[in-house]
């Protein structure tokens, strides 16, 4: 193998090396047990909308310290460098031979008018080179005045919309764990009318082979329990869509294991309806903040125009290093600095009703966003009434669906009692068995809305924060 061959080799094999070094290793699936609470705070630190809210309150701080900087010292650099391939030429008027008075080598009288331009034998310098350090400090500017004023409503304004994006997380994770633990209960149930179902096939299939019953009731029974198991086999289904949704809203990777440690009985759906008599339950939520704050900025701007009516005053100042030369080789050799240093006032004169028209604009979008408070207060109201409705018929929905089920229940069991003594048909026990399944179903329905507008009820007046 020649020494060429070999280089080959051992480059491909640092490349082949490089590129596993640079694969991570796959991610270890990790096992937790979280209660309702545990979650939501997980969910407060995973959560890619809290992350991003977090981000938004270190961006504001930035545009804060942007706008608290707009008033400090700016100091600016610059370099230039110019070379004139050819030079332009200096030209001026041609004075007369004899000139009226040679004294005076600037006076009019001594231009010919009817000659044409001369051209002077000097002229711009053909290379020039320039440092330059330029300086200002704002004095005085109204705008600048009524920003700083803005810093304080604009990082609550970042604040409030954090507290926003941990409302709506706590919401939708807090629905989540109960589609948990509503399948979970689901499941139960179905657990248990497949037991029962199943030693009712048992014993009627064991009477049938003994020649006390007909095939057809054996026959309808296992249609009943096939259908039972395949619902159960779809509820298991429900219950792992329902955990990765739940890890989903968490920000949790879909492949960890996350076992549920709260209980159904564990949530407290006694509590009492909301009292009307509380009127400024508005104030709690954060969307009433959020549009008072808005108010403040727009308020904010009305007085960031008027300030524009005002004079800005500002220092200035500079230093420059100028290099000419006609020829490259000497050009820095000598210097020609100089420096200077001022102020600058800009007074505002005339717009032609410009600023007129804006400020107009942003006095109008303060009126605007007052409507948009007083209509939202108004809406806050309506919802939260909506919301008390909604729970107290999801409560007695549900206390009804408990006792439809405990009745369907004492008719299964009378029915088979009937049946098995003699006086009672398996279409009856069918029937029962039916009616039972469809008061199990819609317990767990009524369960669900209940939990749902628990949720609804306590966002609607601002308990969740």
């Amino acid at each position: 193998m020649n020494t060429r061959n070999i280089f080959f080799i051992t480059l491909l094999s640092l490349f082949a090396l490089n590129g596993f070094a640079q694969q991570s290793p796959p991610r270890t699936p990790q096992s937790y047990s979280f209660s309702l609470q545990d979650a939501i705070n997980y969910a407060y630190q995973h959560n890619d909308s809290m992350k991003n809210a977090a981000l938004s309150i270190k961006s504001a701080n930035y545009q804060v310290k942007e706008t608290i900087a707009t008033g400090l010292p700016q100091i600016n650099g610059s370099a230039s460098f110019q070379y004139y391939f050819k030079p332009p030429v200096a030209v001026g008027p041609t004075f007369k031979q004899n000139p009226p008075n040679p004294d005076n080598p600037f006076d009019p009288a001594n231009i010919d008018k009817d000659a044409p331009v001369t051209v002077f034998p000097f002229g711009p310098i053909r290379t020039t080179s320039v440092f330059s350090v330029q300086a200002t400090q704002l004095l005085f500017s109204g705008t600048f005045i009524v920003g700083l004023q803005a810093v304080k409503t604009f990082r609550e304004l970042s604040n409030r919309n954090f507290s926003r994006s941990k409302i709506e997380t706590n919401v939708a994770v807090t629905k989540a764990y109960y589609q948990f633990l509503v399948n979970t209960e689901q499941i139960r149930l179905l657990d248990a009318n497949i037991k029962q179902l199943k030693q009712q096939l048992d014993e009627t299939s064991a009477q049938n082979k003994q020649g006390f019953v007909e095939k057809i009731d054996v026959d309808r029974l296992t249609v009943q329990y096939n259908n039972l198991v395949t619902n159960r086999e779809n509820a298991f289904r429900s219950l792992d869509l329902a955990n990765q949704m739940l890890k989903f809203q968490m920000g949790m990777p879909v492949e960890d294991q996350l076992t549920l440690t709260d209980k159904l009985e564990d949530v407290k759906l006694t509590q009492q309806i909301q009292s009307t008599a509380d009127t400024g339950f508005y104030r709690n939520r954060i969307e009433y903040q959020l549009l008072e704050t808005n108010i403040t900025l727009n308020e904010l701007d009305v007085k960031s125009k008027k300030a524009e009516f005002l004079p800005s005053l500002s220092l200035n100042g500079g230093v420059n290093y100028v290099f000419q030369e006609n020829h490259l080789r000497y050009l820095f050799d000598r210097s020609f600095p100089n420096s200077y240093i001022g102020l600058s006032l800009n007074v505002p004169i005339f717009s032609s009703g410009l600023r007129l028209n804006q400020l107009r604009q942003k006095q109008i979008n303060v009126e605007k966003a007052k409507n948009e408070l007083s209509n939202a207060v108004n809406g806050f109201k309506l919802q939260a009434n909506a919301a008390n409705v909604t729970y107290a018929n999801s409560i007695q929905s549900l206390n009804s669906q408990k006792s439809n089920q405990a009745l369907a229940q004492e008719v299964l069991r009378v029915s088979r009692i009937k049946y098995q003594q003699g006086v009672g048909s398996s279409i009856e026990v069918s029937q029962a068995q039916t009616a039972l399944e469809q008061a199990n179903d819609q317990y767990i329905q009524a369960l669900y809305n209940v939990l749902v507008s628990k949720v609804d009820l306590d966002k609607a007046y601002g308990r969740i924060q």
